[in-house]
């Protein structure tokens, strides 16, 4: 629900976003940077007639080597209303796309579960994805409750001093394995139908130079507390945005690094997409 003081995420930086004076510099109401069908995504998800992926902008975390920076930390879009975005899902989905897919929603879930309700009540039949980088507040994801079928977050680090220092916050992992407890909660094991996942959880883990122990750790993680769910082991790293004030990051991830990380994942007998 809105307050004068936003409590969303799990920065609880209590900013009052008709000023756009938070974190993620967005305002209450949801801007959008793209729409799209998207055949690019993970191929259980994307299938042959692409994903109806809605790109929010904003960020609530400060990755220094975020891809899509110029959306995530400025904030450039287009700011909708509720039964606006609503009628963006409902043209996807007439447009035949297999889902809806919300990328970076964690600043905008009050929103985005009202659009998705008016959504349901005009008719809307696909699936909802909910594509975060993993730190997203359990309060506000149990808003989401009965609304998301698919979860597909990342999950970057588990030494929360990583987090600290390529992400700007002090507690990613003490965050994000609560956030995936209560995803896994609400959407358990994969539900897949022609080959396009229909309900579930996905994880995603990009692999980054020099944090191989740190990757050992999430997979881990992921294999003692998440039973069956997917993964897909990410090796597109490149150094962007601000990864240059960062020597250890500011390479590319060799195939050595990667080789390493994929054979643990394969030991574990972890689930890729």
């Amino acid at each position: 629900m809105k307050t004068d003081k936003c409590s969303i995420c799990p920065r609880k930086c209590n900013a009052d976003r008709d000023l756009r004076e938070g974190f993620c510099k967005a305002p209450w109401e949801p801007v959008i940077a793209s729409v799209m069908a998207h055949r690019g995504e993970e191929q259980i998800i994307s299938g042959r007639r692409g994903s109806g992926t809605v790109f929010f902008a904003g960020c609530n975390l400060g990755c220094v080597f975020c891809q899509n920076y110029d959306i995530s930390q400025q904030c450039y879009g287009d700011t909708v209303s509720t039964n606006e975005l609503s009628d963006i899902f409902m043209k996807l989905e007439r447009d035949g796309v297999h889902n809806i897919n919300l990328v970076t929603p964690s600043h905008f879930t009050d929103s985005i579960a009202e659009a998705i309700k008016l959504a349901k009540e005009k008719g809307i039949k696909i699936p909802f994805v909910y594509n975060s980088n993993g730190y997203d507040s359990s309060e506000a994801l149990r808003s989401m409750d009965g609304l998301i079928d698919i979860y597909m977050p990342d999950f970057k680090y588990v030494n929360n001093s990583n987090g600290y220092r390529y992400s700007g916050v002090p507690d990613y992992f003490t965050v994000a394995s609560q956030a995936l407890r209560e995803m896994y909660r609400q959407a358990g094991e994969p539900i897949i139908r022609n080959g396009i996942m229909q309900k579930g959880l996905l994880i995603r883990h990009l692999v980054m130079p020099g944090l191989t122990e740190d990757s050992f750790a999430v997979l881990s993680w992921i294999k003692a507390n998440l039973l069956n769910v997917r993964v897909n082991l990410m090796d597109q790293y490149r150094p962007e945005y601000r990864a240059s004030e960062f020597d250890e990051i500011n390479r590319r991830l060799t195939h050595s690094e990667f080789f390493t990380v994929d054979e643990h994942f394969r030991r574990l007998e972890l689930r890729s997409d």
